[in-house]
């Protein structure tokens, strides 16, 4: 074909898709907009959605259980979220919501205190005071972290608190640990900063938790009546999530044109705090998304252990679909 011909078909194809109307999806947040949910609206910003025929709505949320119901409903039709969450969830009830691309391999939560406090590690808590997020994944994971570990859970006393109180609650000693994820980090610092404090990080992928953390949802109603919408989502949020991982502060950058109270320089350390999560020996082995069975079964170990569920009571394969990762052009 002739080059000029070439422009000319090419022209005409890039306007009939112009034309033609983009495949709306919501997409449903697990929490705030914070700097390690960039890759979301780097895929806004950067046009990875938009290149594959896609208008994608990005709502924040308020914790993995309800972006997961917010799916179930219909209110979304994807979601990210900790897959704990949506095992728990099957526990108590059928829901049509399958987990179909992992982000995390390695589990998030930790337990933050300060520098010189005292505690170093997790038998040091006990007779201590530790604040959790109101709605957190990890609540359900913490008494069974200490009992793994030959700890009391009732010598260690609990707070639920909003998230945003947890480290001014930190710095002011009025706790003296709190739960989070490690993808947080930047923000306690910074906090932490001002009161002349520094953080102490004690992860639980170091005392033995292991499985499968933030993952990515859709419903089954989307998996069964538009294959083709969902596979074009989990390749650009892929895209979207390499060029994080390649440019945090062009990353961060774009999550600050969508939300203008965002702190590049936080947000781009959450991000680069999340990236051991992603990119990690256990990806590398198993290829980024993947939901490797064995790890996948200790997942629900853990979620089975923390609320006294029967063994059986969930089959986690039976959560989990795996054909959209062949689509990822990983």
């Amino acid at each position: 074909m002739h080059f000029k011909t070439f422009l000319t078909a090419a022209s005409i194809a890039l306007a009939s898709v112009t034309a033609g109307a983009a495949e709306r999806l919501t997409f449903q947040l697990d929490w705030l907009p914070n700097g390690d949910k960039a890759f979301a609206y780097v895929a806004l910003k950067q046009g990875f959605y938009a290149a594959e025929g896609l208008d994608v709505s990005v709502v924040p949320g308020r914790g993995s259980s309800d972006a997961i119901t917010k799916v179930a409903t219909g209110a979304a039709d994807v979601c990210n979220g900790a897959i704990a969450s949506l095992m728990m969830a099957a526990a108590e009830s059928p829901v049509p919501v399958k987990a179909v691309m992992s982000v995390y391999s390695v589990q998030p939560d930790a337990l933050f205190t300060i520098a010189g406090s005292g505690v170093n590690e997790l038998k040091d808590l006990t007779g201590k005071t530790v604040a959790m997020p109101t709605f957190s994944s990890s609540n359900v994971l913490w008494p069974v972290i200490l009992r793994a570990n030959g700890i009391d859970p009732g010598k260690v006393k609990t707070v639920k608190v909003d998230p945003s109180a947890q480290a001014p609650m930190l710095a002011q000693g009025r706790v003296d640990a709190t739960i989070n994820w490690t993808t947080v980090v930047p923000q306690f610092d910074e906090a932490l900063k001002q009161a002349n404090k520094k953080l102490s990080v004690i992860e639980w992928s170091k005392y033995g938790l292991d499985g499968y953390g933030m993952s990515i949802f859709a419903s089954d109603k989307l998996i069964r009546e538009r294959p083709e919408v969902l596979a074009k989502f989990l390749r650009a949020t892929v895209k979207a999530i390499r060029f994080s991982i390649e440019n945090p502060d062009k990353a961060a950058a774009d999550l600050k044109a969508a939300v203008p109270e965002t702190d590049i320089k936080v947000a781009a350390a959450m991000f680069r705090a999340s990236i051991p999560l992603i990119d990690n020996p256990i990806s590398k082995r198993d290829g980024f998304g993947a939901f490797e069975p064995k790890l996948l079964e200790a997942t629900w170990t853990w979620v089975y252990r923390s609320m006294n569920y029967p063994a059986d009571k969930v089959r986690p394969e039976s959560l989990v679909d795996r054909s959209f990762l062949s689509k990822l052009g990983r």
